[in-house]
């Protein structure tokens, strides 16, 4: 069993001005295998994004540790955390966050060239990607000019343009119709199974996480069953 990700009793607080501190995660606990389609669902408030952004290390937890291919991550600088963040996470969101003033391709190819890739080939990978989510012909349209859906796509394109072993996915279809929520969806499952690379993906949406492997259950900052 090789584990991409392993999280042993997880905490999160925040604390505000004086008042007393929020516990928004209660001691998560849980392995990820390398190559694994991950749903973590739960109500609103129930600490999901949150139990996301430090899977990604965007945020750290208050008490626990995190291991991301075996390396620990609690007690590793913020510059250490970033190279590492770079070099093995992809990332969607729910809003897409792209450049406006920037085309499709601009957009996806920006990330390499800001690794130091030189531009030329920055953006013959950036249309490699585009490609394969179906964007061929939009490569030169802005944000503006795409569909919400279109839109998703470009993100996924950007998300996976430095081939990341482990893409994370908060509610990547919340903003879009049943329908091409759907289609999203089955191009996520298409790149992990064509990739095989690892996707934790989080969703409000049961038919949605129905065609994940394992689905998470998140009630109360605590993993259920």
């Amino acid at each position: 069993m090789n584990l991409i990700i392993e999280a042993l009793d997880i905490h999160k607080s925040y604390q505000r001005d004086k008042a007393p501190p929020v516990e928004v995660l209660r001691g998560i606990t849980l392995e990820i295998e390398e190559g694994e389609f991950v749903a973590i669902m739960g109500p609103s408030g129930a600490g999901k994004s949150t139990l996301l952004h430090i899977l990604g290390l965007i945020d750290r937890p208050t008490q626990g540790e995190l291991l991301l291919k075996g390396e620990r991550t609690h007690e590793m600088e913020d510059r250490d955390r970033a190279a590492l963040r770079n070099r093995f996470l992809g990332f969607v969101f729910q809003a897409h966050y792209l450049l406006p003033e920037f085309t499709a391709l601009e957009n996806v190819a920006i990330p390499l060239i800001i690794g130091g890739l030189d531009p030329g080939q920055a953006r013959k990978k950036a249309q490699g990607v585009l490609n394969r989510v179906g964007l061929t012909p939009r490569l030169h349209h802005k944000p503006s000019e795409l569909s919400g859906g279109e839109q998703q796509r470009v993100a996924v394109a950007r998300a996976l343009v430095n081939d990341p072993a482990l893409l994370l996915a908060d509610e990547p279809t919340g903003n879009l119709d049943r329908e091409t929520g759907l289609q999203l969806m089955d191009l996520l499952l298409d790149l992990h199974r064509e990739r095989g690379m690892t996707v934790v993906m989080v969703t409000h949406d049961p038919l949605l996480a129905s065609k994940a492997q394992h689905i998470l259950k998140l009630v109360d900052g605590k993993i259920e069953g």
